[in-house]
């Protein structure tokens, strides 16, 4: 007589309302990194004093076993709200706080960061900063922790710059913004702004990071001079461009990812001589001289390149906008053939269609890949089991499934990278694709 096997029910059924690991944090953590990332900012955290000292390894240490900086970790001022403070209020606290913090740190702008518990006991956090304004400089930015994650956070830094600090200035013929480019979160962030900046400054374009500007307040007050903003990312940094254009009527541009390699960095400054009116002459020169520097030091590694992965089948975990610039960069100029890409940061719904179209048309590869959003490690997980691949671009979360499961190769590209130390480190522009091939040739030919 046979056995009788139960049926196992559907993952997706299994746990509801429960995601595994997913790769960011909250609101209160995007705004914190953020101003973190404003040098000369230092954020003033209305919060238990957990919320800021988690953020050391859940994002700093997570994003390319970064630390904080200066005014980050143990150095941040906290209120550190407790039982007493849920009952009677925090206003007073953090009133004092903001004084001290006033007197003793050294700073070009104070940001208070403010969490959860805040907007559920309903202090008046506006108010108290609004006592310090002709004082210092000095923002509110409001992020309970349950209204988004670490990208909505982001975007709300950048909302209470706008309302509370800028105003109009004349525009700056050929200056623009770079928005969209989250840092931590991605974990080559610093890298990927120094880059767009040096390609812009080739072609004649002054380019406002905002983040890690010397002087991050100047930067910020910068931000409405400009001609155009460029956002990198298909949604993340959308509203404020958006925003930005209501209120100081400054254009802006969406660019679905920073460009990896060659060819499309060469399209997107392309597109930028035609939207700026640049001198074209100028511009194809510029290209032409990179083009052929980066086609060249490639033949240094093409020997290594066709001996590991010719036409290696690749699975790409990774958040929007560097899922795109791999896929592309790997489908268009090293043959690498995407069979699935996971995007991890929870974009929009509005969104995804186009998110689908960047990383599905325009490739010359044969295979076009299956595009999953997915925040749940372990479903992720689940997904990738059902493919087989060379190759594996994702995060450090799944390293250890890659080589013990797939008997792939794997390459921490998007946050979280335990296993990588990335300072400024970037596979944007035209070195940016000699940077990851180096990167994967030597996950495969070396030590020895």
């Amino acid at each position: 007589m046979g056995t009788v096997t139960a049926l196992r029910p559907k993952e997706e059924n299994r746990y509801p309302g429960i995601a595994e690991a997913p790769r960011f944090s909250c609101a209160l953590g995007g705004a914190y990194m953020a101003t973190l990332a404003t040098f000369g900012a230092v954020p003033i955290l209305h919060s238990g004093a957990g919320c800021g000292m988690s953020q050391n390894f859940g994002q700093n240490f997570a994003a390319g076993l970064n630390g904080a900086g200066p005014q980050g970790n143990t150095s941040t001022p906290c209120s550190c709200l407790v039982e007493e403070h849920a009952v009677f209020g925090g206003e007073d606290k953090l009133r004092a706080l903001i004084q001290s913090t006033t007197e003793l740190v050294r700073g070009d702008l104070f940001a208070v960061v403010s969490g959860c518990v805040p907007a559920l006991i309903g202090d008046d956090v506006g108010a108290v900063v609004k006592e310090f304004r002709e004082k210092v400089p000095i923002l509110h930015v409001n992020t309970a922790g349950f209204v988004g994650n670490s990208y909505k956070g982001y975007e709300q830094y950048l909302d209470a710059v706008i309302d509370q600090l800028l105003t109009p200035q004349t525009v700056v013929r050929k200056r623009v913004n770079l928005l969209g480019v989250v840092p931590y979160q991605h974990i080559f962030w610093k890298g990927n702004l120094q880059v767009l900046k040096d390609l812009l400054a080739a072609v004649g374009v002054e380019a406002n990071m905002i983040f890690t500007e010397p002087d991050g307040l100047e930067a910020l007050r910068r931000i409405p001079s400009a001609e155009l903003n460029l956002v990198f990312s298909p949604w993340s940094g959308v509203p404020a461009a958006r925003k930005l254009k209501e209120k100081f009527g400054t254009p802006f541009a969406v660019i679905p990812s920073v460009p990896v390699g060659p060819k499309d960095t060469s399209q997107f400054l392309q597109f930028l001589a035609r939207r700026l009116q640049l001198r074209r002459s100028r511009v194809e020169a510029y290209i032409a001289k990179e083009e052929a520097r980066t086609y060249r030091f490639a033949e240094y590694m093409a020997d290594i390149a066709m001996m590991a992965l010719p036409n290696a089948y690749t699975a790409v975990v990774a958040d929007t906008g560097t899922a795109i610039g791999l896929t592309r960069y790997g489908s268009n100029e090293l043959g690498w053939l995407p069979e699935i890409v996971i995007v991890t940061d929870d974009p929009p719904e509005e969104s995804r269609e186009e998110i689908v179209r960047s990383l599905t048309e325009g490739l010359e590869s044969a295979v076009k890949p299956e595009v999953h959003f997915e925040i749940d490690a372990h479903k992720i997980r689940l997904l990738l089991r059902e493919h087989t691949v060379q190759l594996v671009l994702a995060s450090s979360l799944e390293k250890y499934l890659a080589v013990d499961e797939l008997d792939a190769m794997q390459l921490s590209v998007a946050f979280p990278a335990y296993d990588r130390l990335i300072v400024d480190r970037t596979y944007a522009g035209y070195r940016g694709g000699l940077a990851l091939m180096e990167d994967i040739a030597y996950k495969y030919g070396g030590p020895l």
